[in-house]
């Protein structure tokens, strides 16, 4: 089989000031025609870097290639020119980003973004490029594409605009297409349709793929073979196959172990520690709670449309869904960081929505939230003591200086972190260590009730493990109650002890963990869990994924007009109510 890309003991390094950092060290690897190789790793394992240079698209200075050879079709591409790589990349060469939204640009129509690199690379005349624009919107998925051709970024979903960064990559039908992290910030169900997009066009044009993830169970279903990363080297490389059934390196094998899998049982509960109400009251109560947002001229958007829940003391419920169907907007309306537009939320049997804002604030030492991203969360100018130290403030729990500093630091230390952290800034950290902070500030107030918003969606899957791990362990210890908002259903299954499905604004189904895993009702669960990938290359094969057609006017309406019902003992499905 043709080799179209062989990499040669590449060395990548970067320089600041009189120091140097090494990202690349030694890494070789060749690229078959028609094959997909996957890359993984953490984050700062060097994949991207690797990535970049392979199409030059490293700013130099500050990064240099020290070392090595990367050779494409035959051609050393370390020695073309700036020019010379401008007719490759595009040409010959594609690549699909991670974030399609800062990718493309914001004021220029979608249609005209794939047309340019038409006239540029094949020469086309405008009217020639706008035909085939369009016809390369059909092929990755887009309906409508003469309308959507005359269409902004703004006005397209991320999965949409994913699939807008694929066909500009694909538009000249390069030989070599490189992913990197292309469905990291995208739902699973999103992200099943973009690897599918991908494994289409690979089959239809004999497209060659460097695919750049740190999902494993990404790798099982698309890739033809594996390297692994760590620390700027491949420290093991085989058939998918034999990566995941027999992996040699402890990182690797560290990777496979940190994925929680949909077709394994959940671990049994641990019995908390502190002793939890008997009494069977709730320990929070959801009642008819809209969250609805005036957008002007007329136009409302229903958030969230009417949903109950309750969650029981020292239990995990989960709430899972895709982008925009509400979760996180739940999460804040239940503790007033938006005003409910209508329903009640009782904490204890205490009405939440209709205390004062000073009640308010007493009411938030017992009902704190972690946010989805630790560094935006985090006030960047404060040092640790006093990010974690303000809520004990707030809330007049610090006593002395010295009693609010060794506070800070036992909380430090439960979270898994060092008590001299205390002193550092939040970009002296890594995204896990800050989002341990984020749990400490959390915990400062001594809470019953967490809202846990998306803590896991910026982390690496061993970061994720890590933290899922901290998060059952402080509930055993403390008694926590949670509500454990992601879109990740793997790791929601493992988490939580029931599981509630938004939709639309509207809860769809909500069951036990197992019990809904097993025997899904509603047609949306149904998609959601064939639409995750399972880190085991022969199950991928023969998995069949359930997509759900666009949505008429009719099936909206029997959406918004459905109510849950109980089909079996704690079961609750949506039936559309006539």
């Amino acid at each position: 089989m043709e080799t179209i890309l062989k990499v040669e003991n590449l060395r990548v390094s970067f320089q600041s000031g009189d120091k140097e950092f090494e990202a690349v060290r030694g890494v070789s690897f060749e690229v078959k025609k028609g094959e997909t190789l996957g890359i993984v790793g953490e984050s700062g394992s060097g994949k991207s870097v690797t990535a970049r240079t392979i199409m030059r698209l490293l700013p130099s200075p500050p990064s240099y290639i020290k070392e090595g050879a990367v050779s494409f079709l035959g051609e050393n591409l370390a020695l073309k020119t700036e020019k010379e790589m401008e007719a490759i990349r595009g040409r010959d060469m594609g690549m699909i980003f991670q974030d399609p939204m800062t990718s493309l640009n914001p004021t220029i129509r979608i249609g005209d973004q794939i047309a340019e690199s038409l006239i540029k690379h094949q020469k086309m005349n405008k009217a020639e490029a706008k035909t085939r624009a369009i016809e390369i919107l059909k092929l990755v998925g887009i309906r409508d594409s003469a309308v959507r051709y005359n269409q902004y970024p703004h006005e397209f979903s991320g999965g949409m605009r994913q699939r807008v960064m694929i066909a500009i990559a694909l538009a000249c039908r390069p030989t070599l297409l490189i992913a990197d992290e292309p469905t990291t910030a995208l739902d699973v169900t999103i992200q099943a349709q973009i690897l599918n997009v991908m494994k289409d066009i690979q089959q239809k044009l004999g497209t060659s793929i460097i695919l750049i993830t740190h999902d494993l169970g990404v790798v099982a279903g698309m890739c033809d073979r594996v390297a692994v990363m760590k620390d700027g080297e491949i420290v093991e490389t085989g058939t998918t196959q034999e990566i995941f059934e027999s992996p040699k390196h402890p990182y690797t094998r560290k990777l496979l172990n940190a994925l929680p899998r949909l077709d394994e049982k959940k671990k049994p509960k641990r019995t908390p520690l502190v002793p939890l109400s008997d009494s069977g009251t709730p320990l929070l109560q959801v009642n008819s709670l809209k969250q609805h947002f005036d957008m002007g001229k007329g136009n409302t958007v229903k958030a969230v449309d009417d949903i109950s829940f309750f969650i029981r003391p020292g239990e995990t419920l989960g709430l899972v869904g895709e982008s925009g169907s509400g979760k996180s907007t739940t999460g804040r309306a239940i503790l007033r960081l938006h005003e409910p537009t209508d329903g009640h939320v009782l904490y204890e049997g205490m009405p939440v929505n209709r205390l004062s804002k000073k009640e308010m604030k007493t009411m938030r030492r017992y009902m704190q939230m972690i946010f989805q991203d630790p560094y935006s969360s985090l006030n960047p100018r404060f040092k640790v003591l006093d990010i974690i130290g303000q809520a004990l403030d707030l809330h007049k729990l610090s006593g002395s200086k010295e009693e609010r500093k060794r506070r800070v630091e036992e909380l430090l230390v439960m979270v898994g972190l060092e008590p001299s952290h205390a002193l550092r800034y939040p970009h002296e950290f890594s995204g896990g260590q800050r989002q341990r902070i984020g749990i400490a500030r959390a915990l400062a107030v001594e809470p019953k009730f967490i809202v846990c918003d998306e803590p896991l969606s910026a982390l690496d899957v061993s970061i994720q493990a890590q933290i899922v791990e901290l998060l059952e362990d402080l509930q055993q210890r403390l008694g926590l109650t949670y509500l454990f908002i992601a879109h990740d259903l793997s790791m929601v299954k493992h988490i939580s002890d029931r599981v509630a499905v938004m939709y639309a604004g509207k809860i769809v189904e909500l069951a036990e963990s197992e019990e809904l895993y097993a025997n899904p009702q509603h047609e949306y669960t149904k998609s959601l869990l064939s639409a995750i990938p399972i880190p085991d290359p022969k199950i991928e094969a023969k998995k069949k994924r359930i997509m759900l057609a666009e949505q008429t006017t009719e099936d909206r309406y029997n959406l918004l007009n459905s109510q849950l019902v109980e089909v079996s003992e704690g079961h609750w499905v949506a039936k559309v109510v006539r």
